[in-house]
């Protein structure tokens, strides 16, 4: 009985279009046009004998043996990405490819700063930057689509290895003329809930400044408004309210050209860690925790 082995080519077709529903957003994803990817998937079921995509004209949808092919499939190029990162590790330590995801709320601020010595220090790596949140990073890490995510902890990241960065602390941004800005530092207990303005859901500072706060009706009242710590900044600046920015924010001139002051948060848990994780048992660890290091030395 003559048994069909799946290509890894078919296999990243069916994993792309899985995760876009769309054949031509997939076809894009795998840098291939709309009909090379659908013969790839046809001819792949032709050689499986199965249906694992219903296909109509509105809408794409995987059969229950389709979907559990998709979650083998994970798996199975998971496992080659790890071979081929075997092989890169035993060469020099950081060189070549890494493919790195970055939150939105670090990205801005942090890798300005690292980057340039970064690039002057270590020629030979090539680190290809994805800036996306904290749940489609993680999504990316154990999909093989990217090797380590740089993100801000605690947050739910499942079997993976870290390594510290820093500790980020919160700082609470008013207008500069507001009479209830406080002259030095803020206790979470004075800030007025009704003005508050913090980033909208998906954003994971967001639930690390009101667990920073640790009052609960701040989650109920707060407007959460902003796509990002700039948009906030100009709404501050504008008297809409007032937010929470992270020290490496205002460290990078966020404020800069705004009437907008910021006064540190006192509380036990004013902070988020800023931390590289990676697949748990990577051949690449003691590289990544490599990476951590110059991180951390920027």
């Amino acid at each position: 009985m003559t048994v069909y082995q799946p290509t890894l080519k078919q296999l990243q077709y069916l994993v792309a279009l899985h995760e876009h529903g769309h054949f031509g957003r997939a076809a894009e994803a795998c840098f291939v046009s709309q009909s090379t990817l659908s013969a790839g998937l046809r001819d792949l079921e032709t050689l499986l004998d199965v249906t694992l995509v219903e296909r109509t004209k509105r809408a794409v949808r995987f059969t229950p043996l389709g979907n559990a092919v998709v979650a083998k499939a994970h798996r199975i190029l998971r496992e080659t990405e790890e071979l081929s990162e075997l092989v890169q590790s035993s060469g020099k330590p950081l060189s070549g490819e890494v493919r790195m995801s970055v939150i939105p709320t670090i990205a801005p601020f942090l890798l300005p700063r690292m980057l340039p010595r970064l690039r002057r220090e270590r020629p030979n790596l090539k680190l290809f930057l994805r800036e996306e949140p904290s749940a489609a990073a993680i999504e990316s890490l154990h999909h093989g689509r990217a090797d380590c995510v740089l993100l801000a902890l605690p947050y739910a990241t499942g079997e993976v290895e870290k390594e510290t960065i820093e500790l980020d602390a919160f700082y609470v941004a008013f207008p500069h003329d507001d009479p209830r800005n406080p002259p030095e530092e803020v206790a979470p207990d004075v800030i007025d809930e009704n003005r508050l303005l913090l980033l909208e859901d998906g954003h994971c500072l967001k639930d690390h400044a009101l667990a920073a706060c640790n009052r609960p009706e701040l989650r109920a009242s707060a407007t959460m408004i902003g796509t990002s710590l700039h948009t906030l900044v100009q709404m501050v600046d504008n008297g809409l309210g007032l937010t929470m920015l992270p020290e490496m924010a205002l460290d990078a001139g966020i404020l800069n050209g705004t009437n907008v002051v910021a006064r540190p948060l006192v509380s036990p848990n004013a902070n988020r860690e800023i931390a590289l994780v990676w697949r748990k048992n990577s051949p690449r660890s003691d590289e990544f925790r490599m990476l951590a290091d110059e991180l951390r030395a920027g």
